[in-house]
């Protein structure tokens, strides 16, 4: 008798199986690569696209699909833009517009032009071909460029604005870009593709559209959802504002990442901007490593390995020639020498958006396919560059300012049991107060002016910016029992003092805010103290108005008291809900007064 017959049919993958089998094996991969290459000083980026090499369609294949990877991966890239644009208000960017429309569009023309030329004469392409290569070579990685300088608070030093400046005017330019391909075509389907001129006018409608919207949706939604209490929420409506800016722009066939920009940009003055950010940063995270993933992914091996000298030697030259060409001009605008190679060295690799425009010019029968992998090549390598050069540019980009100045260095500081960051009129104060009981300090300032000024007063301060942990290294911040933040800084946050109190746990950490606001973008922090700059001389303030009107003492004092503890309440309060707008009803507003204890009570009433 015959047992039942044993199916030999495999059962179906599902696409659940796959999506936890392949997450396992990238994560993992970039976890082990990444912790590699960060404990080598090489960088995050470079151990995601070794990673994503290693374990693609290219390497072991382990993992596919890098193309739809890399699709949904670029949201990393409009997330990023979009914190960026959190951080910059618009009369921010109105200061920076010379930067960016005339250092930005000079970068962008001069790199373009040159690498162009440079592969029409040393390669058999044509005018078309070269102008649809070498354009999109122009474009520098912001998903690179950006993190860094945002995480280490140096994206609003003059160095980090112009560097932003020609990165955002790239972005500007895809816009164009993509037009210039269209308009060189030699495929019959792109002849009804609309014109240069309506994608630019759809431009300037989308913007103008995502600026009302931004005013009259997006801000009384928030007001809503701060007033519901409701922390998710905030994940939704940040999440919601990003996909529906990208969206927009897609439809319109424009870059997704300028509309992120665009909307972030409009919150920029939002009481709410410190909740959005904190929300929408991990998803940027994760997003911007899987981004990378997937570039190490689609990276065409055997093109590499069928043409190596090629591909090396045009990285090579992609990255000398930007280099040059961006230095020369930084120089013409205004920057000192170290740091205008510092800016060059930073931006002279190839950007993610290469591979959108390379996919555009072999749609529009441009470029072969083959020649679409190699230029893809080309960008990855020089990409995998960059964290070689940031090290030297780092060392640059805080050169002494002006020939001939001789600034001292913190390095050269004795070693103190203070160290001071900022030494204005605020850290002035603080210091003083400090040597005068005898401590040793150590003072750092980024404005050569102040410098000077403070050494004719026989002051030694130290020439850095004070937020950088490898500038503190020096300054012997290892050693230190205290760090006091009192720089004139209100984009200064908890994101970019979490490193320094990771680096150097024996020191208190004192921190200079400039309102609530500032004061809560701390709120998860363990500090030794933080001081609203205004806040005691208000109130002293408050107490002479009021003695000038005749005010007797013990009601100027409940009065004071009262505020104080008012004051403190909000404050509890608005960090336990993480919302600017909590236990308003605490403030004093015409109408309203105080009942003072001698008549009763300590509260308030109509």
């Amino acid at each position: 008798m015959q047992g039942p017959a044993v199916s030999t049919v495999a059962a179906p993958v599902s696409a659940t199986d796959i999506l936890l089998s392949e997450g396992v094996i990238l994560l993992g991969a970039a976890v082990l690569f990444v912790m590699l290459f960060r404990r080598l000083g090489l960088g995050a980026v470079l151990g995601y696209l070794v990673a994503g090499a290693l374990v693609g369609p290219q390497g072991l294949r382990l993992v596919g699909g890098a193309e739809s990877k890399l699709a949904i991966a670029e949201i990393g890239i409009v997330l990023l833009l979009f914190l960026v644009g959190l951080e910059l208000h618009p009369a921010r960017l109105w200061r920076l517009k010379r930067d960016i429309f005339a250092l930005g569009m000079a970068q962008v023309v001069l790199c373009g032009c040159a690498l162009a030329a440079i592969i029409f004469y040393t390669t058999g392409f044509t005018w078309g071909a070269a102008i649809a290569l070498g354009l999109p070579l122009a474009l520098s990685s912001t998903a690179q460029v950006l993190p860094g300088l945002k995480s280490s608070g140096r994206i609003n030093s003059p160095f980090g604005e112009k560097v932003f400046s020609i990165l955002l005017f790239q972005d500007l330019s895809i816009v164009p870009l993509i037009t210039i391909v269209a308009a060189l075509s030699r495929n019959p389907a792109d002849a009804g593709g609309p014109p240069g001129w309506m994608m630019a006018g759809y431009t300037v409608a989308a913007i103008a559209g995502l600026v009302l919207a931004g005013r009259f949706v997006l801000r009384p939604l928030l007001y809503l959802v701060g007033r519901l209490g409701e922390r998710e929420l905030f994940v939704v409506v940040g999440l919601f504002t990003v996909l529906a800016a990208a969206a927009l722009m897609h439809a319109l066939h424009l870059s997704t990442a300028l509309g992120a920009f665009v909307a972030g940009v409009m919150l920029a003055d939002s009481p709410y901007r410190h909740e959005i950010e904190a929300d929408v940063e991990p998803f940027r995270s994760i997003l911007l490593g899987l981004f990378f993933l997937a570039v190490g992914m689609v990276l065409d091996l055997h093109a590499v390995a069928a043409n190596p000298i090629f591909v090396i030697g045009m990285a090579a030259i992609l990255v000398l020639t930007k280099a040059g060409l961006i230095m020369g001009l930084a120089r013409l605008f205004g920057m000192e020498r170290n740091q205008a190679i510092g800016a060059g060295l930073l931006l002279s690799q190839g950007g993610e958006f290469g591979f959108v425009l390379f996919a555009q010019a072999q749609n529009a029968l441009l470029i072969a396919p083959q020649a679409a992998s190699l230029f893809s090549a080309i960008v990855t390598f020089s990409m995998a560059t960059t964290p070689f050069l940031m090290l030297f540019a780092r060392r640059l980009e805080f050169a002494k300012p002006r020939a001939g100045t001789d600034l001292p260095r913190p390095e050269d500081a004795p070693r103190g049991t203070a160290i001071i960051v900022g030494y204005g009129r605020f850290g002035q104060t603080v210091a003083q107060m400090l040597m005068g009981h005898g401590f040793g300090v150590v003072l750092i300032d980024k404005k050569p002016s102040q410098i000077e000024v403070s050494s004719r007063f026989d002051m030694k301060v130290y020439y850095g910016d004070g937020t950088r942990i490898d500038l503190l290294r020096g300054a012997g911040a290892e050693e230190a029992r205290l760090i006091a933040f009192c720089i004139d800084d209100p984009s200064l946050d908890g994101q970019a003092l979490e490193p320094i109190a990771e680096a150097f746990p024996q020191a208190a950490l004192v921190v200079r805010a400039f309102d609530r606001r500032q004061l809560l973008a701390f709120k998860d922090m363990d500090l030794a103290g933080i001081v609203r700059e205004v806040f005691e001389s208000a109130i002293l303030m408050g107490v002479q108005a009021m003695q000038a009107l005749g005010v007797p003492q013990e009601e100027i004092e409940e009065v004071e008291r009262q505020y104080r503890r008012n004051d403190e309440q909000r404050m509890a309060l608005q960090i336990e809900h993480g919302d600017f707008m909590a236990a308003k009803e605490l403030m004093y507003r015409p109408g309203r007064r105080m009942r003072l204890l001698a008549r009763g009570d300590g509260e308030e009433e109509a």
